[in-house]
């Protein structure tokens, strides 16, 4: 199946002012996933110009309640966890039976994964049905965005049980942060129709076709930096996706009752940071 050419037309659908029809399209949307619109700021079908407007959908205010302890980072989004767990001989899991490369993952550089040797992952899966803004789990300055060309497999459940490498394959967008208690990485996944990665500071990523990995870097300080606080928004999925979170080692300690399957939402307790007070 020609997957990127089935994405962009997607995409094109996806953002036009089609009136009745795109509200129509959004009707069976809402429907067919059961989608719980009583959250969102707007709640009808007709009130969204576009199908990305109503995938990328606000919440009303008070929707989600951010952990407000510095010592905890939050979930940054909406979904349900994948794998999780330790880095180990530069080795993520995707599936039982399937590992991926951490440097592959981050775009081929080793000085740009070695921080992360030996610390500890988190992939979360975004459904459909779910909200579709990226938050961030914790304070921190941007470093660095690399996008990385790729293929645009699925990345249900079912394909990560049965595509080697898929995180590592799959277009995707990284974004690397400084923080007070170390580096951390939060790579979003492309996938089948999935029209576009935004993130808030350089808008939909679209680098030139081809085969070439792209890297922006940015200030660490000054009035050109760009800092988040725990809970801002840092990106968007046009059609859903993955988030994988990367943490250099000791920095920090997942829920241990957390693990594969289990169900997250934005704002609630993702992990402690280790040392943190």
């Amino acid at each position: 199946m020609p997957k990127h050419a089935l994405s962009r037309l997607v995409g094109k659908f996806a953002a036009a002012e089609a009136g009745w029809f795109t509200t129509r399209a959004i009707s069976m949307f809402i429907k067919a996933y059961g989608i719980n619109m009583g959250e969102a700021k707007l709640k009808n079908a007709g009130d969204f110009k576009t199908f990305n407007d109503f995938f990328t959908r606000e919440l009303e205010p008070g929707a989600r309640t951010i952990d407000s302890d510095a010592s905890t980072l939050c979930y940054p989004v909406d979904g349900a966890i994948s794998q999780q767990g330790d880095i180990t001989d530069g080795q993520l899991i995707q599936a039982k039976g399937f590992n991926y490369s951490l440097t592959s993952l981050l775009g081929g550089d080793e000085n740009t994964s070695a921080p992360f040797q030996g610390g500890k992952f988190s992939c979360i899966y975004l459904a459909p049905k779910d909200y579709h803004r990226i938050h961030m789990p914790m304070a921190a300055t941007l470093r660095e965005m690399i996008y990385i060309p790729g293929e645009l497999f699925s990345v249900n459940p079912l394909t990560a049980n049965n595509v080697p490498n898929l995180f590592s394959r799959n277009e995707r967008v990284v974004a690397i942060f400084d923080t007070e208690q170390g580096p951390m990485a939060m790579v979003l996944v492309g996938a089948t129709i999935v029209a576009s990665i935004e993130t808030v500071w350089a808008g939909t990523v679209t680098p030139p076709a081809g085969k070439d990995i792209f890297r922006w870097h940015y200030p660490a300080t000054g009035v050109d930096a760009i800092h988040f606080e725990k809970g801002d928004e840092m990106g968007r999925f046009k059609l859903g996706s993955t988030v994988i979170s990367t943490f250099a080692p000791e920095m920090v300690s997942f829920n241990e009752s957390a693990g594969p399957g289990t169900v997250t939402r934005l704002g609630e307790h993702y992990a402690d940071l280790n040392g943190a007070r």
